[in-house]
């Protein structure tokens, strides 16, 4: 299946062969101190930045019926994201994974992420569609 839009990762994530759990990082850009006067101004355009994991959270495909609802959900807590990471864990034996295991992977994520290494995860932006970052 080709993922475009969150909702097909919810879809996807409803037909696999046993019950998943799907992990999300929530992300928003921030300048370094030391940025140049140059990003400061990228910046301040609404270009460059660090994305900086600020929430993260996991739930089952059936938790969240669309990208609508992840995104309702997570504005209380997070009004200011723009780009959320997404990846999966697979259950087992008809189970899906608990929200307890998750949590060590859910840490590797955020700090895989600090470290610039995403190219493991699905990032979707503010309107749910799936991008590609460079």
């Amino acid at each position: 299946m080709n993922i475009t839009h969150f909702d097909d990762l919810l879809q996807a994530a409803r037909q696999q062969p046993e019950p998943q759990r799907l992990l999300f990082v929530l992300t928003r850009p921030e300048l370094p101190d030391d940025a140049s006067p140059e990003q400061k101004a990228a910046f301040e355009a609404g270009h460059g930045g660090a994305l900086v994991p600020v929430a993260c959270v996991d739930r089952t495909p059936e938790e969240l019926a669309s990208f609508q609802a992840f995104d309702a959900e997570a504005q209380p807590f997070c009004h200011d994201w723009v780009i959320v990471f997404a990846a999966g864990m697979a259950g087992r034996n008809g189970q899906a994974p608990s929200s307890e295991s998750a949590q060590g992977p859910l840490e590797q994520m955020v700090a895989a992420i600090k470290a610039g290494q995403i190219g493991n995860f699905l990032p979707f932006d503010r309107s749910g569609d799936a991008i590609r970052l460079a």
